[in-house]
């Protein structure tokens, strides 16, 4: 049986035994997956340890992953994009490191919810670690639009100048506060901030919804008030869920090669 393993602090919380164990039985692969609670000051200490004894790859979640990052002798370009990995795999002498969470949100809107992210107008909220993950695989398909809004716009602007750096569809991208969103209207708002972990309204302006909009928010588990206000606006509302899964299934393709069917996973979670 090949180890896996999900590592954090706190960890115990984490759907991710239960998400690896369910793609482990529909592909037949012989794999085992547990959750490591890391030291706040000795994650690195404990990574290599599972390694060494014979561990096979590693999700990382909070607040790990920009050590993950340091520690990787080889990056993904999602990875290097994102400067954050979620995902590590041993591989003989090399430690490599992917960030699998943009990759996640964009097959849950696309694949899972129907929605086409090309040429529509996205808005995404923070601009913290989330937001940043999943700025480049948003861009890749596409849209006509690309608003990072956040409470402190230096840090959305610092994300505008890197897409500019990088000349990845820079022309789409721009930085704003929330109160400059007025008059504004989007076809996809992703939530990226952690205001639903203390129920925090965010400051955004009513009519910034368009005709059948999507509203996301990346958490899960519970009706945040981003998700309260979407609704009220008329918007179609979706949680974080879907993408929990795909960002999983994403790290079992890159373990094993081969991708499972993440419908029935979302839909067991859902029940």
């Amino acid at each position: 049986m090949d180890r896996y393993a999900v590592i954090g602090n706190p960890v115990e919380h984490s759907k991710s035994p239960v998400i690896h164990g369910e793609f482990a039985r529909q592909t037949g692969q012989g794999i085992e997956y547990g959750r490591i609670l890391s030291p706040l000051d000795a994650f690195r200490e404990t990574v290599l340890r599972f390694r060494d004894e014979g561990g096979k790859g590693l999700n990382v979640t909070v607040p790990f992953k920009l050590e993950a990052f340091q520690l990787t002798t080889t990056l993904t370009s999602r990875a290097r994009y994102a400067e954050a990995v979620n995902t590590l795999k041993f591989e003989q002498d090399r430690i490599i490191g992917d960030n699998t969470d943009g990759a996640g949100l964009v097959r849950d809107i696309q694949n899972n919810l129907g929605i086409a992210i090309e040429r529509k107008r996205i808005l995404l909220l923070g601009a913290g670690g989330a937001a940043q993950g999943v700025l480049y695989p948003l861009l890749d398909q596409d849209p006509a639009l690309l608003v990072i809004a956040n409470r402190t716009v230096d840090r959305a602007l610092e994300m505008q100048r890197k897409v500019e750096q990088r000349d990845v569809l820079s022309r789409t991208v721009s930085a704003q506060t929330y109160e400059s969103l007025a008059g504004l209207s989007f076809d996809i708002i992703i939530n990226a901030t952690s205001a639903g972990l203390t129920d925090s309204a965010l400051p955004i302006p009513p009519g910034i919804f368009a005709a059948d909009a999507l509203a996301y928010d990346m958490m899960y588990g519970r009706e945040t008030p981003f998700m309260q206000f979407a609704r009220r606006e008329g918007a179609q509302v979706a949680d974080g869920l879907g993408m929990l899964v795909e960002q999983a299934a994403e790290s079992f393709y890159l373990w094993r090669d081969v991708r499972p069917d993440t419908r029935p996973v979302i839909e067991k979670l859902r029940q």
